[in-house]
């Protein structure tokens, strides 16, 4: 790869060339059939397995004890995660194709706005899934994981609209805040691991593998923005985005299916 390959310019990010434009679709192609085909499986092969989100209303003045959760609605677990693998196939599928010109002068620019929106809603309803396998199913509990979650994915869209190719200088502003919101709800998830009188072993390897993945995908955006290796070539991060993307909602989907949905 040449010099010109790995700095950006005004003229466009780093790396981005035809050739690497033309990769990214042939891989946004095979993660479209990778997430439909497991979303279909899941939709298949899992239980009816679903899990309350309740309401712990005040009934009286600041200070009354709270009255017992009850029940608002259920959650399908195999229909949550259907879904967010049915969004990163559609992600995929448009980037690939219908907007695929879009897509790649974003790319150009430095910044991938159909990754944000889709991370926006796919990832909350993960990190929705882990905290409900961690007790946090309280409507005003996963009202504000959502918010947080939301917000994490909004700065890490924001990290990117603040520092196009050919920048004099790079803030890390919206990283640094984003990594606070998107720690709030990982927090509250430990709070409740600790205090849980038990927790089976398969929740234990969810909580650890999906929080070094969510944790991968900062660490991807800090290792862009400080130029590291090769992610001073913006496809490259690019092309790790859609690695991490693939493995941590498998993870989850199987890990989850492996547990509760097995039959």
């Amino acid at each position: 790869m040449s010099h010109l390959d790995t700095t950006a310019t005004a003229a466009g990010a780093a790396g981005v060339t035809d050739e690497a434009l033309a990769g990214l679709r042939r891989w946004n192609l095979g993660l479209t059939v990778l997430h439909a085909a497991q979303a279909v499986a899941i939709l298949v092969l899992g239980s009816g397995f679903a899990i309350a989100v309740t309401s712990t209303y005040p009934t009286g003045p600041p200070g009354t004890p709270p009255p017992t959760p009850s029940a608002l609605f259920d959650v399908s677990i195999a229909s949550a995660i259907a879904v967010f693998l049915f969004l990163a196939a559609i992600d995929h599928l448009v980037t690939a194709t219908i907007g695929r010109g879009l897509y790649e002068a974003d790319l150009r620019r430095g910044i991938n706005r159909f990754r944000w929106a889709e991370y926006s809603i796919s990832a909350t309803i993960m990190i929705v899934l882990i905290g409900f396998y961690f007790g946090l199913t309280d409507i005003a509990t996963v009202i504000l994981v959502v918010g947080a979650n939301m917000a994490m994915i909004f700065f890490g869209w924001l990290q990117e609209r603040m520092n196009p190719p050919g920048r004099a200088s790079t803030t890390m502003l919206p990283f640094w805040f984003g990594t606070v919101a998107g720690a709030a709800p990982w927090a509250a998830i430990v709070v409740n691991f600790v205090g849980s009188a038990e927790v089976p072993g398969f929740v234990i390897v969810i909580f650890s593998t999906l929080l070094v993945f969510f944790s991968s995908f900062a660490v991807n955006q800090w290792l862009q923005y400080r130029e590291i290796g090769p992610w001073r070539s913006y496809a490259f991060g690019e092309k790790v985005y859609l690695v991490l993307s693939l493995v941590a909602k498998s993870a989850l989907a199987w890990q989850i299916f492996g547990g509760s949905l097995a039959g």
